[in-house]
């Protein structure tokens, strides 16, 4: 019995909107074929989340509607589950390809497009997501062809969100604030860490309004005395009176990933830290209230510095980040000197962490989408210190 797509999220005619903008790009590069095999990409084209260990790749031609998604063998049913793809456009490859060292998922790839008679042509390659074995494995095995470097190319598309886009991050933005509020309501003396994020995280599954997380983007729990760090997780330690905890999350759903950032105080707050609070939430509220169509993005950041600066506290890395499917698009830099234009349906971290020094940070951010007029914040969590 075939199985069914009940796992497909959006309708066929999304997806091929998507392949025909990537179709427009193939054009001006004058590429017959593109291999794509970031997940993300996968995922924006075909609906695929399943996480697969094994090379892989979606082949996109210019001339077909559909592209072709060649996978080992064992992930397949989960293609035929997740994306709007027919069954004939779904291609295993077989265990044969595991078992000889000098071969593995793109020597299935090449394959397919020798068979396509590719073997003289453009083949975009997102080469940036490739190992350096695998980009001399397709220039070896298709020494005639014309490579072309098409990394980033699928993740500009998809800065530009769609309304299906934004219904289902307005999903995963309530089980990001969500967790936040978990986290306010069992973080206490003598909790375990680990035994705070296992709250967090099941809240971050269960999710909210009916609608379940469908993934665990890795959670951040800074607390003292690591609070000067940025990106690591939890450790065994026991959370005290006076702990400072930094806490990064993030809600997912069918790929799309809201984060956050709120920082948490067991007992009454250093003086400093309360500082740090009101300099941070100045420089987000500065950010937010330019936030508009048009606006040019380094001026958004370059207003997000001045008002923390004003305060105090010099802020070292960039305000923020494209958003979307896994976390962060490349594409999209908040930060000072970057020229580009924000657009409507583009979506942000704003990110006011600060580390000021080894033993000492904050974090506040929130996602937001632009408007034609301003901004639309996605997390809608207090913007505030929360004092536990």
């Amino acid at each position: 019995m075939p199985i069914s797509k009940g796992s497909q999220v959006f309708p066929r005619a999304e997806y091929l909107r998507r392949l025909a903008a990537v179709k427009e790009k193939m054009t001006q590069r004058n590429v017959d074929a593109i291999v794509v095999t970031e997940h993300a990409h996968i995922t924006y084209l075909t609906g695929s989340t399943a996480r697969s260990y094994n090379r892989r790749g979606l082949v996109v031609l210019a001339r077909q509607e559909q592209p072709t998604f060649i996978l080992r063998w064992m992930d397949v049913p989960a293609a035929f589950q997740e994306t709007f793809l027919d069954r004939d456009k779904v291609v295993g490859y077989s265990d044969e390809f595991m078992l000889d060292p000098s071969k593995d998922g793109y020597d299935a790839v090449i394959d397919f497009l020798l068979d396509a008679g590719l073997a003289k042509d453009g083949i975009g390659l997102e080469i940036g997501n490739l190992t350096a074995d695998a980009v001399e494995k397709f220039k070896g095995r298709l020494p005639e062809s014309r490579i072309v470097n098409f990394s980033d190319v699928i993740t500009s598309i998809r800065t530009i969100k769609s309304d299906l886009e934004l219904a289902v991050m307005r999903e995963a933005a309530a089980i990001t604030d969500a967790g936040i509020l978990r986290a306010a309501e069992v973080i206490s003396p003598g909790m375990r860490e680990p035994d705070a994020i296992a709250e967090i995280v099941g809240t971050l599954v269960r999710g909210a309004n009916g609608k379940a997380g469908t993934w665990i983007a890795a959670p951040f729990l800074c607390a003292s005395p690591r609070i000067g760090t940025a990106h690591v997780t939890w450790s065994d330690d026991v959370l005290r009176q006076g702990s400072q905890i930094n806490l990064e999350i993030a809600g997912v759903r069918h790929g799309y990933t809201v984060p956050i950032c709120r920082t948490y105080s067991i007992g009454k707050p250093s003086d400093r830290l309360l500082r740090i609070h009101d300099a941070q939430l100045a420089g987000l509220e500065a950010g937010l209230s330019l936030v508009r169509a048009g606006a040019i993005i380094g001026d958004v950041a370059q207003a997000i510095h001045r008002a923390t600066e004003r305060l105090g506290f010099k802020k070292r890395s960039r305000p923020g980040y494209g958003i979307g499917i896994d976390w962060t698009e490349r594409t999209l830099s908040l930060q000072e000197g970057n020229l580009s234009v924000l657009k409507p349906n583009m979506t942000f971290h704003m990110h006011l962490g600060s580390w000021v020094e080894d033993d000492f940070g904050y974090v506040i951010s929130e996602s937001i989408r632009v408007t034609e007029s301003g901004v639309e914040t996605l997390t809608k969590a207090p913007r505030q210190l929360f004092v536990l």
